[in-house]
């Protein structure tokens, strides 16, 4: 029921994937109308809801008001009890994302050893790859001991849905020495130094804005309000971009001459700068598997969503998590373990 458009996207992403995916299931969560186009579709089961969080909603009316919103109900089926297990391996949705992450924190927990949940998505660079950027935007102010945790799920994430065994860890700063940048940057270097001393994170050192999209290394880790600036501006950069060579080969009749010539280079182009194809951000540090689809999203970006959850489910996201946050935790010097875990227990 989310994003800009709902239904009119979403159930028609979710038929694209099915058909991609033939030994996946989904279960739909919306209004009963809403949901009722895809009662007879094969491997869909759907669940009503009364209510809807809108994307103005405050979080406090998605908590306490709307128990029974499709963003809650939808959340829930991730949520394993002692008497059942889930009844869904993971949750997308493209609705309000402060809602999202509060009503997912409150209902699932966070895993031990973690404080705050953090939003994870990927940036192409130009080795033809892709860098993983956390926070983008769930923690405004963060402390050492968070952006270690950020980086030990971001190493998880990597590893697990894109095959990365070793994957290294940029900290992003003002510059690449030791010395620079504010104080929870380098006290967040030094934890990242001793756990790469400890064979517990491949950490490459500080890395730069640029450096994201020269794949210098391949998680950036940084607080919310720069990840969510560098995430928008990157965005912003790349359709003023597009925009540019549209009005350069539209601008007389040898342009546009020229433009046809260049149609397969422009092609390739728009591919690899489109935004919907790096589409669906987890939500790592949950005791479930939540990603958050862009509000705008079509229904070419939200599929892209659905993919990344189902691989971040068949390849046990949850599980890695958990287990390098224990081996960090287990491993760190006896003070910088203490205050980790006390974090930790906060939540």
């Amino acid at each position: 029921m989310g994003g800009d458009h709902g239904p009119s996207i979403t159930l028609p992403a979710c038929q694209a994937f099915l058909a991609r995916h033939p030994d996946a299931e989904l279960v739909l969560v919306g209004l009963p109308e809403a949901i009722r186009p895809a009662a007879h579709w094969p491997r869909v089961t759907l669940v009503n809801a009364s209510e809807v969080v809108t994307m103005d909603d405050p979080v406090e009316v998605a908590l306490r008001r709307k128990k029974d919103s499709s963003m809650r109900v939808a959340i829930s089926q991730v949520k394993a009890t002692a008497d059942q297990p889930a009844a869904a391996h993971a949750c997308v949705s493209a609705g309000n994302t402060g809602a999202l992450m509060a009503v997912a924190r409150y209902l699932l927990k966070t895993v031990e050893g973690i404080d705050r949940p953090a939003i994870a998505t990927v940036m192409p660079n130009q080795k033809d790859g892709f860098t993983t950027v956390l926070d983008l935007g769930a923690n405004v102010d963060c402390s050492a001991e968070h952006l270690l945790q950020f980086a030990v799920m971001g190493s998880a994430l990597v590893a697990a849905v894109d095959g990365k065994d070793n994957p290294t860890v940029g900290l992003l700063n003002i510059g690449e020495e030791v010395i620079k940048g504010n104080e929870v940057i380098k006290q967040a270097g030094e934890l990242l130094r001793a756990a790469h001393e400890r064979g517990l994170l491949n950490f490459h050192g500080n890395v730069e804005g640029n450096d994201i999209f020269k794949g210098t290394s391949d998680i950036v880790v940084c607080d919310g309000f720069v990840g969510n600036v560098a995430l928008k501006t990157s965005e912003g950069l790349a359709m003023m971009m597009a925009t540019f060579i549209k009005q350069e080969f539209t601008r007389n009749i040898f342009t546009k001459m020229a433009a046809l010539v260049a149609m397969p280079v422009l092609n390739q182009f728009k591919k690899r700068v489109d935004h919907r194809r790096y589409n669906g951000a987890a939500l790592l540090g949950l005791r479930g598997l939540v990603f958050k689809s862009h509000g705008s999203a079509d229904a070419f970006a939200f599929e892209h969503a659905l993919n990344r959850a189902y691989d971040a489910a068949r390849h046990r996201l949850l599980d890695r998590v958990h287990d390098q946050i224990a081996a960090t935790l287990d491993s760190l010097p006896s003070g910088d373990q203490d205050s980790a875990a006390g974090v930790g227990q906060a939540a």
